[in-house]
């Protein structure tokens, strides 16, 4: 009967040195496990005389109810200690202020691109959208290119496969739109053009431009003069004068380029914008609209030129590199 006192003394004290409800695990495994020292002991209940079993048993038992009953209690204690320790270490120090949330922001080019649409949406035109991968005739074929247009060549245009290229324009929208509406029409798109171009300060094989078209009867350069004037105004300030000076382009004729000038940018510096003129007469009869009746505009520019003039960018790879230092200048 020494051995189970000596077993219950030796438990109380490790139960006792427990320091936390790990440690006590492993004393209860230790001592009341199926292979634990105190259990243990009934193993050995075969080899007694008969008349000594009941009362070995009784005194293992109990022994076993003691170590348990302390084991308890002293998890109770180590459990409470635990979960003030895990409560302070998880406290928050509400006097602190709060980390300030990062909110996302539209990129300059975004923001730019949305106040053209609502600008040329006013002026009851409508948005559409064409395909960056463009098929051959709608980029080149539709616009009234002939056949040995420098612009053609691999040297200036990604070919991708048999007819299909990235376009180089927006202006290949006119196309789609003509072979499925006839005028009136007022439209205008917004999108990626690609050219094969070697990247540095004031070129890029990726930009982004703005090309907008109207067909009716009596369309004349006065109309689109004032459409690109009020539109620059919009887009620049009132400030803003429109200067048209004669050039060429196989899609328009008389075609023109168009600068503005405005004390705000450059000392009031003329600054050329885009391309412009008005509708060539063969594509309009290529698409079986008569010439004779109806006239239109078109015109096109960059959509980076825009911010570039208003905030004073001065290299247009900026606004392709990802450098939230660039970025984060230009809240919307």
């Amino acid at each position: 009967m020494r051995a189970i006192d000596e077993l219950v003394s030796e438990a109380r004290a490790e139960i006792a040195g427990a320091t936390t409800t790990a440690d006590l695990r492993e004393v209860e495994r230790k001592y009341l496990g199926k292979s634990g020292a105190l259990r243990g002991l009934l193993k050995s209940v075969g080899a007694m005389p008969a008349e000594e079993r009941p009362a070995f048993g009784q005194r293992v038992n109990e022994a076993a109810a003691r170590v348990q009953a302390e084991m308890e209690a002293r998890a109770s204690e180590l459990r409470a200690g635990e979960r003030v320790a895990q409560f302070a270490a998880e406290r928050l120090d509400v006097s602190l202020p709060g980390r300030r949330r990062r909110v996302g922001n539209p990129h300059i080019l975004q923001q730019t691109t949305d106040r053209i649409k609502e600008v040329f949406v006013g002026l009851g035109f409508e948005y559409l959208e064409s395909p960056e991968l463009e098929q051959f005739r709608y980029n080149f074929d539709a616009l009234n290119y002939p056949e040995d247009h420098p612009a053609m060549d691999e040297q200036d245009t990604f070919y991708v496969e048999g007819d299909l290229l990235l376009r180089t324009q927006c202006t290949a929208l006119q196309g789609r739109v003509f072979e499925n509406r006839k005028p009136p029409i007022r439209a205008f798109t917004v999108g990626r053009t690609f050219r094969n171009e070697a990247v540095d300060r004031t070129h890029g094989h990726t930009f982004h431009q703005v090309d907008v078209f109207m067909v009716d009867e009596g369309v004349s350069m006065a109309h689109l003069k004032w459409t690109l004037g009020t539109f620059a105004r919009a887009m620049l300030g009132p400030e803003v004068k429109i200067r048209f000076r004669p050039d060429f382009f196989p899609f328009v004729e008389p075609g023109v380029d168009y600068a503005i000038s405005t004390p705000k940018f450059a000392g009031g510096r003329w600054l050329e914008l885009g391309g412009a003129g008005l509708v060539h007469p063969n594509i309009l009869e290529h698409y079986g609209i008569d010439s004779e009746r109806y006239s239109g505009f078109a015109f096109g520019l960059g959509v980076e030129r825009l911010p570039m003039l208003r905030y004073g960018v001065d290299d247009l790879r900026h606004f392709l590199e990802n450098d939230l230092r660039f970025l984060e200048q230009f809240p919307a």
